[in-house]
């Protein structure tokens, strides 16, 4: 790539960014504002108390004319003027503690409601986050890891919290009090303040100098934080895998790898970060040397009061943490860009898209056709020239080894894929799936697959997970999917907690609590992903049995291993390696003598050892 083109792509990014700031900033500008007022009115009463001390050695104590505003001073004289605050020092010493206690209300106030605006901020984004990331594409979540996803919703959003509701507050403030202290300042000794001053390009420039070399290696702690998150949650959600097969080790091995290679980059960005800070120290000390000791030389030579000097470098000492804090700002801002550039990668993915076409009205036929239907991962191709008929009301079967395409196909149905243009097509009752809106077609097409995905919640909500159920609904669907005397067998029956991915149930009960829960929406389509192949033989009996009586004239496809859960099918296809080689009924298929014929044999051998044949 070109500088030219890279240039380009930054200034895009870098405006990507700028507007989902803005975006972001909408919900809480309000309070970030209410927390700038009061920090303006808190940098204010704080820098009056040195003009305060100033009058008070320069003009109370000795002798000098007081450099104040006339209206103040015709305040000062209705109380008796220079005079009355002599004998009465306890006013200037009240005044002070009032101003104080004003800063530190101030102070309070901007605090809260710039904890009010982040608090807004997180929420806000994070509501989009989520609700953005359930419209993404299947594949877009294939693609991404877990771990990774959670990350960027949590830590990235902490960032750029953390900036708004910090360093920008702190950004302004910081400003006004440079300004003000400078205005102060000059008024007092202009000498002084260009020493003061001069300090500011060399701390400004050794930030910047500092700025890409700590975004850089924000971005690679980012993103490392990302793989460990990954590593942690899968390894969480595994665990049973992990002890099964006894892999504690090589998991501790590679969690710990990961953990010092994230030490590792975090220690470099701490040492960068040292640095910086160090230089920022440094500088920070010349500066505050020179200013004492020319502002001493300045008494000496009668330029300047003792009062000035006193106030000068009150003023001074306010300003060397805004000053270093200016290139904090910067180098956080390195980090808040990163974050927006991790959380912009979300929100600028495109989500799935209702309707392709024009989108044909509703027919009311479930019946399905899938013509000539082509689809590949990158370059590894799954399906190659499918072609099923499935009338409406009727049951298929689908047989076929792993890998040979069968659950892509049923996710192309869905369209949790989407069948690529001139790659064939399927419809649902003459229409194309891709002009049928989403919620549509979800609504139609039911799906539970071979590891179905439960919430850590209770099985009466597991069941009405999609929708309110009555108990008669539920208790129907527990009963054909042949789980009700499971499920009263548990002491707290319905109510009972199945915990994280029904890790409390066995893999024939997570199987069939899943069949209960989407036979309880009554979809008119329903797809049976090897759903059934951690039960028996005999409970996968029952279960077809009670499926076939209760079914009510939904279009059902079965897709399974074992032959024994097809051979009832109104039409069985045969898959292998992304094509479809045999179809045809139980007997069509055992006559043809093909691949069918064959597994069905392997599974119950052939007729001779069924003494099918006589001697």
């Amino acid at each position: 790539m070109s500088n030219k083109s890279k240039n380009r792509k930054r200034r895009s990014g870098a405006a990507e960014n700028r507007r989902l700031f803005a975006s972001v900033l909408k919900g809480s500008l309000r309070f970030f504002l209410a927390g700038i007022a009061a920090a303006i009115l808190m940098t204010g009463c704080e820098m009056i108390i040195p003009q305060i001390i100033r009058t008070t050695v320069d003009s109370c104590i000795g002798s000098e004319e007081p450099h104040l505003p006339a209206a103040v001073m015709n305040f000062l004289e209705g109380f008796g003027g220079r005079a009355y605050l002599r004998e009465h020092l306890w006013v200037i010493a009240a005044a002070v503690v009032v101003f104080a206690l004003f800063a530190a209300f101030f102070r309070w106030l901007s605090s809260y409601e710039n904890a009010m605006g982040g608090e807004t901020l997180t929420q806000n984004l994070q509501d989009r986050l989520f609700a953005h990331i359930g419209r993404l594409p299947f594949a877009w979540h294939m693609e991404h890891p877990t771990g990774d996803i959670i990350q960027r919703c949590t830590s990235d959003v902490r960032v750029i919290k953390d900036f708004c509701a910090g360093q920008l507050f702190s950004l302004v403030r910081i400003v006004l009090m440079i300004v003000l202290a400078v205005t102060f300042m000059v008024s007092m000794e202009g000498r002084l303040t260009v020493i003061a001053m001069a300090f500011m390009p060399i701390v400004i420039a050794y930030s910047l100098a500092f700025h890409v070399r700590i975004r850089n290696q924000f971005t690679q702690v980012d993103e490392a934080e990302g793989v460990l998150s990954t590593i942690t949650q899968e390894n969480l959600t595994g665990v049973r895998v992990v002890r099964a097969f006894g892999q504690e080790a090589r998991e501790y091995d590679r969690f710990f790898k990961q953990n010092a290679h994230y030490t590792d980059l975090w220690m470099k960005l701490s040492t960068t970060m040292a640095w910086f800070w160090a230089f920022g120290d440094l500088f920070s000390g010349l500066q505050v040397f020179f200013v004492v000791l020319f502002g001493a030389i300045f008494c000496v030579q009668g330029s300047m009061s003792v009062g000035s000097y006193l106030a000068f470098i009150s003023y001074n000492s306010m300003l060397i943490w805004p000053i270093r804090s200016l290139g904090r700002m910067i180098s956080e801002m390195s980090k808040t860009g990163v974050s927006l550039n991790r959380i912009n990668e979300i929100l600028l993915s495109e989500p799935e898209q209702s309707v392709t076409g024009h989108g044909a009205e509703p027919t009311g036929d479930t019946g399905i056709r899938i013509e000539d239907v082509s689809f590949a991962f990158g370059k590894a191709e799954v399906l190659s020239d499918v072609t099923m008929e499935i009338p409406q009301g009727s049951t298929i079967g689908i047989l076929g080894s792993t890998g040979s395409g069968k659950s892509t196909l049923m996710h192309l149905i869905d369209r949790l894929y989407d069948v690529p243009d001139g790659q064939g097509r399927i419809t649902i009752g003459g229409r194309d799936v891709r002009d049928i809106p989403l919620a549509e077609l979800r609504g139609m097409v039911g799906i539970v697959l071979q590891e179905p995905y439960l919430f850590s919640r209770t099985i009466r909500e597991n069941i009405s997970m999609t929708g309110e159920r009555t108990e008669e609904e539920r208790r129907r669907a527990a009963a054909i999917a042949c789980l009700s005397e499971t499920i009263e067998e548990f002491t707290d029956q319905y109510e009972t907690i199945i915990g994280e991915r029904g890790v409390t149930l066995s893999g024939g009960q997570r199987q069939r609590l899943a069949i209960a829960r989407m036979l309880s929406e009554k979809k008119p389509i329903m797809i049976f992903d090897d759903s059934l192949s951690a039960v028996d033989a005999e409970t996968d009996a029952r279960i077809r049995h009670a499926l076939s009586e209760n079914l009510g004239g939904a279009t059902v496809i079965l897709i399974s291993h074992r032959i024994s859960t097809l051979m009832e099918a109104d039409r069985i296809y045969v898959m292998h390696e992304g094509r479809v080689v045999e179809s045809g009924t139980h007997e069509e298929l055992l006559a043809a003598g093909g691949t069918y014929a064959r597994i069905f044999a392997l599974q119950y051998g052939t007729p001779e050892e069924r003494g099918e044949v006589s001697a």
